[in-house]
């Protein structure tokens, strides 16, 4: 199965910007359905974004118009890029992947990257 590393997390003020990526080796990546998953300290994994094998896309209400998910199939990488951040969407990052499943549960995906800090400063 594909591996995933995530990149790109630090520290921002808020209403700055952070582009995530989520390096895949392994088997193919445009097999993969991929998303964006977070966790806050003391709070339950939450769904943030996911990306269909087509390019559809689907987002958490929280995200909508501050965040975009892309996918470079060619790369084998997925991309979260994020703007206007909020200290609310400082949490730990994780991609996912399935073989067959597009959507916001995280129980449904199969493969985990380990996670990438984000942390908003006010």
């Amino acid at each position: 199965q594909v591996q995933l590393v995530e990149s790109g997390g630090g520290l921002v003020q808020a209403g700055g910007s952070l582009r995530l990526s989520c390096a895949a080796s392994g088997r193919t990546f445009s097999a993969y359905a991929m998303g964006w998953f977070r966790q806050a300290p003391g709070k339950e994994r939450e769904f943030v974004a996911a990306i269909s094998w087509g390019g559809g896309r689907d987002y958490a209400d929280s995200v909508k118009g501050r965040f975009t998910i892309s996918r470079d199939n060619a790369k084998n990488t997925l991309y979260l890029q994020m703007n206007s951040l909020k200290p609310e969407d400082t949490a730990v990052y994780y991609c996912a992947g399935s073989t067959w499943y597009y959507g916001s549960s995280p129980g449904k995906y199969g493969v985990w990257g380990q996670g990438t800090q984000v942390t908003v400063s006010s």
